[in-house]
């Protein structure tokens, strides 16, 4: 089997326009949920959210671009052309054919759909542009990914909520060390805090009003964000002869099933999952030095994690680091894994862990070092990053130290 190399990083998302400024707001513990700025907001019970404020498409994209690009289009192709340029691969003749997309979702165009719902239903118009079906499809970011950048290998859309970069990247990395693809770029995006997309999620009753605090135990619920994370991801022996900086490789993935509850998780499934990544990457429970937490924020997710945590360690388990980004990001649906991915690499490469903020109250149901409020310096060799979504899909990523 093939090894996999991570060559290059990128990302837009409420702490950062770049992979820079996301890492060094984490360290700095910085939260980037406020107001939210959307149309008609007074209409909205939860009026805050993780958004990347002051965003103008004009300054990145053309008129054209910009007809056939929804928000989660234009946050995917931003942070894809930082991670390409970072690894400095050109993708031309071989190479081009043996490189693909795999990206992951949960809504795909919604801006798109709101705006057209609205101009269809609101302001009474038949008919909407031409270009509305390849705008706001989920797999419209992985087309237009694969065309700026030559990609002509496996390119593909994956949806499992929450769970759904991890997912993509999981089948990234399977590509690679299948031998079935020299170069992947992968990660995900997200652009769901719309008027629509917000009130959908308020029927859900599981969204805080005022802050992220995943593990207190006055948390109150989620914070949604927006926001795209995409990597480059490397046959580990193309990446060493080309004399590329290698961030991490990714040595294991595991993904399962709950098969229970549309929306209630399970700390069986969980716990499996993580179990299957440690059993894939090859490396005993007591390796791992830092995990990412799928930490929403909600009091069902947090503490059913926490046990999975515990049932899957054991005495371990006590020894851990364990932190949900979340709580300054917010929670990105299908982008999330790919923008936590980020803190995973900063802990192996910089041994900066990111915190958990918003910590006020200790939980006995979540009794794990949850590293509050401030980072910390520790050496890390392993990292895991959790994302465990709606339909009890889990999908779980271990990295090493480059």
């Amino acid at each position: 089997m093939k090894r996999v190399a991570i060559t290059g990083q990128g990302s837009i998302n409420a702490l950062g326009r770049t992979a820079p400024e996301t890492l060094r707001a984490m360290a700095e513990g910085r939260c980037g949920i406020g107001p939210l700025q959307v149309r008609d907001v007074e209409r909205l019970s939860v009026q805050i959210g993780g958004q990347v404020q002051g965003y103008d498409p004009e300054a990145e994209f053309n008129r054209q671009q910009i007809a056939l690009y929804d928000r989660f289009t234009q946050f995917t192709l931003l942070a894809a052309r930082e991670a390409i340029a970072q690894s400095g691969l050109t993708f031309a003749g071989e190479l081009s054919a043996e490189a693909g997309v795999v990206l992951g979702t949960a809504a795909g165009g919604m801006e798109t759909w709101d705006d057209n719902f609205r101009s269809v239903y609101e302001e009474g118009k038949n008919r909407v542009h031409p270009f509305v079906v390849p705008k706001l499809m989920n797999n419209a970011a992985a087309s237009h990914v694969s065309m700026e950048f030559n990609l002509k290998g496996p390119s593909f859309t994956v949806a499992t909520a929450c769970a759904s970069s991890n997912h993509a990247m999981g089948q990234a990395f399977h590509l690679i060390r299948s031998g079935a693809s020299r170069v992947m770029v992968t990660g995900g995006s997200e652009a769901m805090l719309t008027f629509g997309g917000v009130k959908a999620w308020e029927g859900l009753r599981v969204m805080s009003k005022d802050a992220c605090r995943p593990f207190s135990a006055n948390r109150n619920g989620m914070v949604q964000g927006e926001g795209a994370a995409v990597f480059v991801f490397e046959e580990m022996e193309h990446a060493k002869s080309r004399g590329a900086e290698i961030l991490a490789e990714v040595i294991g993935f595991g993904m399962a099933s709950d098969a229970s509850d549309i929306v209630m998780p399970s700390a069986k499934g969980a716990a499996r999952t993580m179990a299957l990544a440690l059993r894939d990457a090859r490396v005993n429970s007591d390796a791992v030095g830092y995990i990412n937490a799928h930490g929403t924020g909600t009091a069902a997710n947090d503490k059913t994690e926490c046990a999975a945590v515990a049932d899957t360690f054991g005495a371990h388990a006590d020894a851990l680091m364990i932190s949900s980004t979340k709580s300054m990001h917010g929670h990105l649906i299908g982008a999330t894994g790919a923008v936590e991915l980020l803190a995973c690499i900063m802990a192996l490469r910089e041994g900066v862990i990111a915190p958990t903020i918003g910590y006020q109250e200790p939980d006995p149901e979540c009794a794990l070092d949850v590293v509050p409020n401030v980072a910390r310096e520790a050496q890390v060799d392993v990292a895991m990053s959790n994302a465990f979504a709606f339909g009890g899909f889990n999908a779980v990523l271990v990295l090493r130290r480059a």
